[in-house]
């Protein structure tokens, strides 16, 4: 998986507003690729290591039983200013890429036939992030 966008129109973001983080997922809140799927409940902001740690858990959990897909992608760059600096003198420089995340969006998905063995991958998975989550089940 990439871990940042290969291009960007402007090098530095501005900050992701509270205000759009707490509102409620819109477009993304229900499996397409798989049955199961770990929807976020609270907002917060997921980076690379936090999305590999719970794709390799879900790897780790199924096997080669079912399919992983993400759902969630690093596109927001954060800066930092180093410490020990003064005020002023412009943003600082790059620190990392995050994903901003909403209640409600899908992180992870799994296209399983076991439903007992995709509800415990997800739960474990769910430990490896900082927003609480909780496996949903596509209805039929």
């Amino acid at each position: 998986m990439k871990q940042y966008p290969k291009s960007l129109k402007f090098k530095k973001n501005h900050k992701v507003n509270n205000s759009f983080l707490f509102l409620r997922e819109q477009k993304n809140f229900f499996p397409l690729y798989g049955n199961f799927g770990l929807c976020a409940l609270s907002p917060g902001k997921l980076n690379f290591k936090q999305i590999e740690a719970c794709r390799k858990s879900l790897r780790r959990d199924m096997k080669k039983q079912s399919k992983v897909s993400l759902r969630v992608f690093t596109y927001h760059s954060i800066t930092k200013k180093s410490v020990g600096i003064r005020m002023g003198k412009g943003k600082g420089n790059h620190f990392m890429w995050v994903g901003p995340v909403r209640p409600g969006r899908v992180i992870c998905e799994i296209d399983s036939m076991h439903q007992f063995l995709a509800k415990r991958a997800l739960r474990t998975a769910t430990y490896k992030l900082p927003v609480k989550a909780k496996a949903i089940r596509l209805k039929y």
